[in-house]
């Protein structure tokens, strides 16, 4: 079998170069206008990355498997993200390219992975969307008392998370600058409000909330289904329970979700003006400001009301609302509102660049990889995407599917952290503006700590996970494997300056 032939032949890092182009270079169908900077990147980082997570999954996996310790749930997966960042900013700086993860692997470990690594971005972000969607839905229902035939979960369709799908659709279609400010905005209303629940709270901390900061461990509720348990305690036939340390590595799983997103940020490499120096700010500088919040946060909730007693819908605002600081309370819903409206946008934007490098590799049809020549975005495969979400978020329950989510982020890091390794060896002399510290140790050990919070996540969600994988295989063995520019022995056009 020739290379070319190969489902694990990869693509040449001089040819993603090529495709990227320069600033001066957009406007010819296949290239991103570069408008993009270091507080832009961090903008779309916290943007995203602060949203359901903090606001819904605190209180549900505090009261269900960590108590207080999801303090240290929210540390892990914080420290497991950054790991994880690292071979990002070191990946992104070198090859500054719309797409990360799945460019990354096409360039390293082969096509085939390339496809699998696209294909699970698209799982994640899409449903990260429609889930977000359907959540400010509801938000927006309790904090405008609107109709629940229209909005929230127990509309027969969705119209407010289909609402907003649209709009946000139409922000990201017409320019990353306009979606910039959109997010920027946002990203700053949501992070005061988290600054000022972090103060505000602190004063109503009692020290007997916080004891004993890891309840003892438990068995799980008679009842559970046994797809339920983590994959780790199925494999090796330990009694499912809750509470205690492995209850703290459960949530830290299942909170991951709350980091989720951050990688976007290296899917806007061909749209920064300065890749090299902003991308590694954008990435680290995201993680490090939303751990900070998290922890903080966290802690401050599970001091103001007994874990147990959390409302697992509205954990903060509930917990203010138990105290008598209603007004505090409608502060928080509205930030809350502000947080999950530019997650959508930063997934609907983030879907829209993973598309556009499958096609324009020709792993999807290259017709969905065309730039606007005005507005020098993605359009449309950007307008697919809204369309899914839209469908999605209107009719399809997905309050269960945070799991899902996390599994394919993981998933992704690990491809990432191998990724690292692999081309310093493959290909030594690329230029790195930002190196990860301590390589290979650092690359391996995000990639174990990604595949250790893997195996704490439900046997279904392994389930569904490994679904949506053999259906993405078939479409790539019936159209990509075939279709792709590598296949037709096609090199990337080089500009001339």
């Amino acid at each position: 079998m020739s290379s070319n032939d190969s489902v694990l032949r990869t693509k040449p890092v001089e040819d993603v170069l090529a495709q990227a182009g320069d600033a001066g270079s957009e406007g010819d169908g296949t290239r991103l206008a570069r408008r993009l900077g270091a507080k832009d990147l961090m903008g779309f980082g916290i943007g995203i990355v602060i949203g359901t997570g903090i606001f819904t999954l605190t209180g549900i996996e505090a009261k269900n498997h960590a108590g207080p310790g999801v303090v240290i749930s929210f540390a892990v997966a914080g420290v497991v993200s950054l790991l994880a960042a690292f071979c990002y900013a070191e990946l992104a700086s070198a090859v500054p390219t719309a797409g990360s993860a799945y460019t990354y692997a096409y360039a390293t470990i082969g096509e085939v992975f390339a496809w699998i690594i696209g294909w699970d971005l698209i799982l994640e972000f899409a449903l990260g969307a429609a889930v977000v969607a359907r959540g400010w839905s509801g938000y927006m229902q309790e904090l405008f008392n609107l109709p629940t035939s229209l909005f929230g979960e127990g509309a027969p369709v969705n119209v407010g998370a289909v609402a907003i799908v649209l709009v946000l659709g139409v922000v990201a279609i017409i320019g990353i600058r306009e979606s910039a400010r959109v997010t920027n905005t946002l990203v700053v209303i949501k992070v005061a409000i988290c600054v000022f629940v972090i103060i505000a709270g602190a004063f109503f901390v009692k020290a007997s909330n916080l004891t004993p900061f890891i309840p003892p461990a438990q068995p799980v509720k008679a009842g559970t289904s046994g797809l339920a348990q983590p994959l780790s305690q199925a494999v090796f036939g330990i009694q499912p329970t809750a509470f205690g340390f492995a209850g703290v590595l459960t949530a830290a799983a299942v909170v991951f979700f709350s980091y989720t997103g951050f990688e976007a940020v290296a899917n806007l490499g061909e749209e920064t003006r300065k890749p090299a120096r902003d991308l590694p700010l954008g990435l680290l500088g995201t993680l490090g400001i939303c751990t900070v919040l998290y922890v903080g946060v966290s802690l401050v909730l599970t001091g103001m009301v007994d874990y147990r007693k959390l409302n697992e819908g509205a954990p903060i605002a509930s917990a203010f609302e138990a105290v008598g600081a209603h007004w505090a309370a409608n502060l928080i819903a509205v930030a809350a509102v502000a947080g999950l409206t530019s997650v959508i946008l930063v997934d609907i934007v983030a879907m829209g660049r993973i598309g556009f490098s499958m096609g324009r590799d020709r792993l999807l049809p290259p017709a969905v990889a065309k730039v606007h020549p005005k507005w020098g975005t993605p359009y449309r495969i950007t307008m697919g995407t809204i369309v899914l979400v839209a469908l999605l978020a209107g009719l399809v329950p997905l309050k269960a599917l945070a799991d899902l989510v996390s599994i394919g982020t993981l998933f992704a890091f690990v491809v990432v952290s191998i990724a690292v390794p692999i081309l310093r060896r493959t290909k030594p002399d690329l230029p790195r503006p930002f190196r990860t510290p301590f390589s290979p140790v650092v690359p391996v050990l995000s990639a174990l700590a990604c595949l250790y919070l893997m195996t704490n996540l439900s046997l279904e969600t392994w389930l569904r996970f490994a679904v949506w994988m053999v259906l993405g295989l078939v479409l790539y063995a019936v159209y990509g494997r075939r279709n792709a520019r590598l296949a037709q022995r096609e090199p990337e056009p080089v500009r001339s300056a």
